[in-house]
């Protein structure tokens, strides 16, 4: 059967939980019963010295009447707790009692009252408090605390002269007093009820806290986790998870969604990869077909041109056919060097040398569109493995399109060069009109042009196939209305010494 964690985890603590006040609560209700009853022994032994006070005139001047009838009232004070109140001798036979029935009897001495003394294998005198007293269950089902009290033999009752005492007896005899525990023990019931109902409240109200801790700590995330990993497995790659904590589950969303983000551009990358493989096979197949034909309609035209020199009609014809022709076969050598790219030819190159060619190759024609250009180069640039003249071919086409966005109305385009810890990046800006937001995400699809019959559509899907090709990646930020921004981010190493330093085989 399956189990939540959340539930796993509400298990678990609600039973420590549990365990926890059970312990504290019977703890608890152990001590205040010991309590009481110590306190309950104490008034007892106090009661039982007042008796012993009261009649201790009586004792020595042998006024038995006087005793009996003490001990009797002192008996029948059933208000104050006293059940029972007696005086028995050494060799246990009750002299006085408030049970009449009992006078003159012997007490068992394995008996409650004499177990205590003998028990112990002490001199009575010598006994504290609490091993005097004892509990026992009384005959109507209740219990009572008895508490023996010594009679010692003082120096009054050995030279006394109605009936005086051997001075070798150190005991006389023993009072003992017997009082009801029923009002303890209604006090012990009520603190054992309310520990338990407190116990109870105490349990349920940690499991409620425990619970909305669980489901705000835990579910909440992982059902966001398990959401989104669903949502990723049926192919959204846009899923992002709300990070709803600064903590283990935070850290892991946040990883989540570095995760799709990476899988997102890897999906765009793969796509693209595959339409180009896809348009390149085509491309080359088309090329072939259609460059031969393209080859003899431009000679055939530019010898017609020669030849009707006189018919200015005819030769302006003839002319845009040429002019037409070219254009197809510029076409089709674009599509020739799309489908079949060649190699980088990668070694330690000055970048910040590629960008100044680059713009000496462009600048009449920026001077013409009313284009003007800022530079600004890094000077500690570092040298990076790659082609210098596929770079150049890159940063042309970079400059050209952010010229044609500037369109006949001129503008500004700034280049600039900047170096990081493992790549070199190159950034062509113009503050031309932007780039469409639906316009992003087909810039670098082949064939995809918004120069209408002025471009073919290949120079970026070029562009970025030679970028990649070097380990790198062009990225491209723009608003409406605002400019566009151009990124080539070129690795310092080739991408085989990259894949061979991030080995962890490698050794240096």
């Amino acid at each position: 059967m399956r189990t939540r964690i959340g539930t796993r985890l509400i298990l678990g603590a609600g039973l420590v939980t549990a365990a926890v006040i059970g312990l504290m609560t019977a703890s608890i209700v152990r001590t205040h019963t010991a309590q009481l009853i110590s306190e309950r022994t104490r008034s007892a032994d106090q009661l039982s010295e007042t008796i012993k006070s009261s009649t201790h005139f009586d004792m020595l001047e042998n006024r038995r009447d006087n005793l009996h009838r003490q001990i009797r009232a002192i008996g029948e004070l059933q208000k104050e707790g006293i059940r029972k109140v007696r005086l028995f001798n050494k060799e246990g036979q009750i002299m006085f009692s408030s049970d009449k029935a009992e006078i003159g009897t012997t007490l068992d001495i394995r008996g409650e009252a004499c177990y205590a003394c003998h028990a112990e294998g002490r001199p009575l005198e010598k006994l504290d408090i609490q091993a005097r007293a004892r509990i026992f269950p009384a005959g109507d089902g209740t219990r009572m605390l008895g508490i023996i009290n010594p009679i010692p033999n003082e120096a009054s009752c050995s030279t006394a002269a109605c009936h005086a005492h051997n001075p070798s007896k150190r005991i006389l005899g023993v009072l003992d007093v017997n009082i009801s525990m029923v009002e303890a023990d209604a006090e012990i019931a009520r603190s054992r009820a309310m520990m338990m109902a407190l116990a109870v409240m105490a349990f349920l109200a940690s499991s409620l806290i425990l619970w909305w801790l669980n489901r705000q700590l835990v579910l909440k995330p992982v059902t966001a986790l398990l959401e989104g990993t669903r949502r990723v497995a049926g192919g959204d790659l846009t899923t992002t998870i709300p990070v709803l904590a600064h903590d283990e589950l935070g850290d892991l969303a946040t990883a989540f969604n570095k995760m799709t983000h990476r899988l997102a551009d890897i999906q765009l990358q793969l796509t693209q990869a595959d339409k180009l493989a896809s348009v390149g096979r085509l491309a080359a197949g088309i090329a072939h077909e259609i460059n031969n034909p393209l080859t003899g309609v431009l000679s055939y035209a530019s010898l017609l041109k020669k030849r009707f020199e006189s018919d200015v009609s005819a030769s302006e014809d003839l002319e845009v056919i040429i002019r037409e022709t070219l254009r197809c076969r510029g076409i089709i050598r674009g599509l020739l060097d799309f489908a079949r790219p060649t190699p980088p030819s990668r070694k330690p190159t000055d970048l910040n040398e590629v960008v100044r060619n680059s713009v000496a190759v462009v600048m009449k024609q920026l001077q013409l569109n009313h284009v003007s250009l800022a530079l600004d180069l890094a000077e500690d640039l570092p040298t990076a493995y790659a082609d210098a003249n596929q770079v150049q071919q890159v940063m042309v086409n970079l400059l050209l399109n952010a010229a044609d966005a500037l369109g006949t109305e001129g503008g500004e385009i700034h280049l600039s060069s900047h170096a990081h810890e493992d790549r070199v990046e190159l950034i062509v800006e113009d503050n031309g009109q932007g780039i469409p937001v639906e316009n992003l995400p087909h810039l670098f699809e082949p064939f995809f042009s918004t120069k209408g019959t002025r471009g073919t559509g290949l120079g970026l899907a070029v562009s970025w196939g030679i970028i990649e090709s070097h380990g790198g990646t062009i990225d491209v930020q723009s608003e409406p209305g605002h400019g566009a921004r151009f990124i080539v981010s070129i690795p310092l190493k080739p991408p085989a010494a990259i894949a061979q330093s991030s080995s962890p085989n490698h050794s240096t």
